[in-house]
């Protein structure tokens, strides 16, 4: 049922103004400035539309507990539908899922599964994640709460949504329904169709990490290599600087002092550095920036390349004020911060939990305390570079970030470490048995690593696209797209056309 916005919200920021430094919280900020970028380039979703035809928005009203009948509590959760190449009632309907952020009317207009709609006359429409964006409930976000956000309870807002939606637009019992996601909101298109394949008749999962971990120290190994790659402008003189800003860093630190307040002006560390907590926010950052660099390499929107970033590092080695790479990392922070429209870089350990800490909804749409809820509840996902050979700091380690979720929430490390285990037991980590699923990475996004790169089987089907970044395969196409991003993008389509060619004879069957 379509009902009018949800008024005690107040207005959706696009730029937050306060920022949890943890590694998560900026790799998510960077990710939600390309992702906006990238769906309104073009459209004219300002003040004047010049003439694009905007997508509808809805709310469905869901149980806030689905997997209790008795609790009658509800919430209201954000659709957006795109009808234009809609042809008939028993077409496909592409559901394009929302994942730990919010959803807005560009997610129906552009990139993938928007540019295959009018091939196969489909339905187009973006369902919100429950808690983030505007579908947040009203009673806010303390740990009482929470325990309504999981996957889990997004799945069954997928089903419900579904059968709602069905009815709401008349959709034919006899439609293919495929779900389209990416990054955390990929593993949810794939899990979609393991747990429900009498509902969602195939997906496509980009850059969906479906393997829980709780030390993450693959991540640093990939961008590690990837600032080496010499396709996208790394070098082996690239990772060195890497190695030898953070050094730098790391010698200030231990300095004190005059050194200190240098990092605090040149590196937007808003906080005190006194703590080896608050000096791991500081690093945390740091390696955030430079494995967004690597994350989102040559995406539209993103701040920094590598080839970039790889430029500012190797930059002026004849000015002596300062080793060289160190004042590529500060102009690199520069650039970041500019382009998220931030001041600080990192803030004190303390701030950071005290904001973690606030449940009354925030109304910049990032959701960092729910992100952190879940993965403090489900996937872990903590980046460390505490192996040999990691290029950058140890800092944080792991039971600093472990000891977040005690500080935020009272989450103990062992009640992690289990659920983290549970969630791989639940899903099957990367060997879901899921059936019409295609899983499509880039090989240089550091979250391929807890994907599935390789088919598992006739119909567990994968690609891996050499020199691409993370969900790239979903941004709207470009000229300047390499010829294995544009192969790639020939696959899903052949893969799609496969899928809905055995759904019509199954509509021919069934006598539609």
């Amino acid at each position: 049922m379509a009902i009018g916005p949800v008024p005690w919200l107040g207005p959706l920021l696009l730029v937050s103004l306060w920022g949890s430094s943890a590694p998560a919280s900026l790799l998510r900020r960077l990710g939600e400035h390309i992702q906006r970028f990238q769906e309104t380039s073009g459209l004219g979703l300002s003040l004047d539309t010049g003439g694009v035809a905007l997508p509808k928005e809805g709310w469905l009203e869901q149980p806030l507990d689905p997997f209790n009948a008795s609790d009658r509590r509800s919430f209201l959760q954000r659709y957006w539908v795109n009808d234009q190449h809609w042809t008939s009632q028993d077409g496909p309907v592409f559901l394009h899922l929302g994942g730990e952020g919010s959803l807005g009317p560009g997610s129906v207009m552009r990139g993938h599964p928007v540019t295959l709609a009018p091939v196969w006359g489909a339905l187009v429409i973006g369902l919100e994640h429950r808690f983030y964006g505007l579908s947040i409930p009203a009673e806010g976000l303390d740990v009482a709460q929470l325990r309504f956000l999981s996957s889990r309870h997004a799945l069954a807002d997928v089903v419900s949504a579904r059968l709602a939606l069905s009815r709401l637009f008349n959709v034919s019992f006899s439609s293919p329904w495929l779900c389209f996601g990416g990054s955390y909101a990929g593993s949810l298109a794939a899990w979609a169709r393991l747990k429900f394949p009498h509902l969602i008749f195939a997906s496509v999962a980009s850059s969906a990490p479906v393997r829980a971990i709780l030390d993450f120290s693959e991540y640093n190994d990939v961008v590690s290599r990837s600032l080496m790659n010499t396709a996208i402008g790394g070098s082996l003189e690239c990772r060195a600087a890497a190695s030898a800003a953070f050094a730098e860093v790391e010698r200030r630190l231990r300095a004190g002092g005059s050194g200190h307040a240098a990092l605090r002006a040149e590196l937007g560390a808003c906080g005190s550095l006194g703590s080896a907590a608050d000096q791991a926010e500081l690093l945390g950052a740091l390696q955030a920036l430079v494995g967004g660099a690597v994350q989102y390499d040559g995406q539209a929107g993103a701040p920094l390349s590598v080839r970039q970033l790889c430029g500012l590092l190797l930059g002026d080695r004849d000015n002596c004020s300062s080793p060289a790479p160190y004042r590529g990392l500060r102009r690199a922070v520069q650039v970041v911060t500019h382009s998220l429209g931030q001041k600080c870089l990192s803030f004190s350990r303390a701030e950071t939990v005290a904001q973690l800490k606030v449940t009354e909804p925030q109304v910049a749409g990032i959701g960092d305390r729910q992100w952190l809820y879940q993965t403090c509840t489900e996937f872990g996902y903590y980046v460390t570079c505490e192996v040999p050979g990691c290029p950058f700091s140890q800092l944080p380690a792991l039971p600093s970030q472990l000891e977040l979720c005690e500080q935020v929430f009272g989450f103990s490390a062992s009640s992690i470490a289990q659920a983290v285990s549970q969630t791989n037991s639940y899903y099957g980590g990367q060997t879901p048995g899921a059936t019409q699923v295609l899983f499509v990475n880039g090989d240089i996004d550091p979250w391929h690593v807890l994907s599935i790169t390789q088919p598992l089987g006739p119909s567990e089907s994968a690609l891996l696209i050499p020199s691409a970044s993370h969900c790239l395969d979903m941004a709207p196409e470009r000229p300047s797209d390499s010829p294995s991003l544009r192969l790639a993008r020939q696959n899903i389509f052949q893969q799609l056309q496969t899928w809905l060619g055995l759904a019509k004879k199954s509509q021919v069957r069934g006598g539609v």
